[in-house]
This record gives structure tokens, C-alpha cells and sequence, in this order.
């Protein structure tokens, strides 16, 4: 069904063939022309630093590169994965986009996928990637750690509304969908109290809406 095997070369760590290659031949790969090293050399760095996952991929399901998030995203999402392939979830939303490309070959199109195991919950989105002259044959996947990412939220709103230590645990359990239950069983406080929190987390921020518009 899917255009890689875990026996092939499709591996989270392999990347012999990276577009960040100095020992490509005048920095061409299947005969194209790539950016100049010092652009690619500030690409790559761009990419080390992203906090989402990065991976780049071939029309044909071949890995270039990924970043470190990526690799360890991949692995959370597939720890049973023992060659490292690409998981499956990945290269189903790259074959939707290849689809999507011969149905459409005129619009800038990107497909999405969430993703919800016991370990992670990811949100994959997956677009062409122009460089130069390649005719479009690489994908750019990009994973969000939902989780993380509603946690950074929470912090960030901890922050804007001035949200106390214990209003700020309840908020960060609530931004991640716990339960009323939940949140109390979590910080071993009564259900009562956790709607205590949260009826003051929301008048802080109901507040916080009124004096912007005043």
C-alpha cells in the first residue's frame, strides 16, 4: 500500500542523499541545481531550530533530511518502528498530496492530518517544497506536538492574565481536555475548587477583553 517497506531505505536516520549535502557535485542532486552552500548552510540552521518537526521527502518516498524533533516525534509516534522508516500516518498525507496534485496541478494545495496514539498527538501537515528549478518534486512534512503546543498556550496565558501558581496548574491541565474530574484527581484538590480556579481564570481573562476595548 505504501511505497516504503521497513526494509528499504526510507530511514528516520538515513539521509545519504540530503539536499544539505557539501559532497553533491557542485551542489546538484538528480541533476538539479540547489542553493548556493552559504543559503543552504542558513536553510539547514533555520531548520535544526524549529520547534515543530521537519521532515523533506521525495515524490517517490525517499527521506532527505529531518530535523531532531522530527526524529524523535517519529519515534514517539512509532516506537515499535525498529528500522526507523517513515510511519505510515506520514506518508499517507504525502500520497494525499501527490494525489491532490495530479487533480489539481494549478493550486498550492497542503494536507493535514491529526493524529491521536497513548503516546502523542501529533498534527501533520504536508506541502511541496519549491527549490529553484526541481519541478516540485520534494515535500516539506511538518509535525506540531498538539500537546506541547496547548501547554505553551496555557503558559502564555498564564502570563497575559496574571493567572496565580494554582490557577495556572488547573489551567494547563484544562488546556490539555481533562476533566473537571480529572484536573482534581491531577492536583488532588475537590471538583468544587477546580470550578472555584477556572470561574476566576475566565473572569481575569473577560477582564482583560473589557479594558482592551475600553
Amino acid at each position: 500500500m505504501f511505497p516504503f517497506a521497513y526494509n528499504n531505505i526510507n530511514k528516520i536516520e538515513s539521509t545519504e542523499s540530503s539536499i544539505f549535502d557539501k559532497q553533491s557535485d557542485h551542489n546538484y542532486i538528480d541533476g538539479k541545481k540547489l542553493l548556493p552552500f552559504p543559503q543552504i548552510e542558513l536553510l539547514q540552521a533555520v531548520i535544526e531550530s524549529f520547534v515543530d518537526g521537519i521532515l523533506i521527502i521525495t515524490s517517490e518516498g525517499e527521506l532527505l533530511h529531518t530535523n531532531e524533533c522530527a526524529r524523535e516525534m517519529c519515534w514517539q509516534l512509532s516506537p515499535e518502528n525498529k528500522e526507523n522508516a517513515i510511519p505510515k500516518e506520514i506518508w499517507q498525507v504525502c500520497e494525499s498530496l501527490i494525489e491532490s496534485r495530479e487533480l489539481f496541478p494549478n493550486e498550492k494545495i497542503f494536507m493535514e492530518l491529526e493524529v491521536d496514539n497513548k503516546s502523542i498527538k501529533l498534527r501533520i501537515r504536508a506541502r511541496w517544497l519549491q527549490i529553484d528549478d526541481n519541478e516540485n518534486n520534494y515535500i516539506i512534512v511538518t509535525l506540531e506536538d498538539c500537546n506541547q503546543s496547548s501547554q505553551n498556550m496555557a503558559i502564555r496565558d498564564a502570563q497575559k492574565f496574571g493567572l496565580t501558581e494554582r490557577e495556572t496548574e488547573v489551567w494547563l491541565l484544562r488546556r490539555a481536555n481533562f476533566s473537571y474530574r480529572e484536573i482534581a484527581e491531577q492536583l488532588y484538590i475537590t471538583i468544587n475548587t477546580v470550578k472555584k480556579h477556572l470561574k476566576n481564570i475566565y473572569a481575569k481573562q473577560q477582564d482583560m477583553e473589557l479594558g482592551q476595548w475600553a
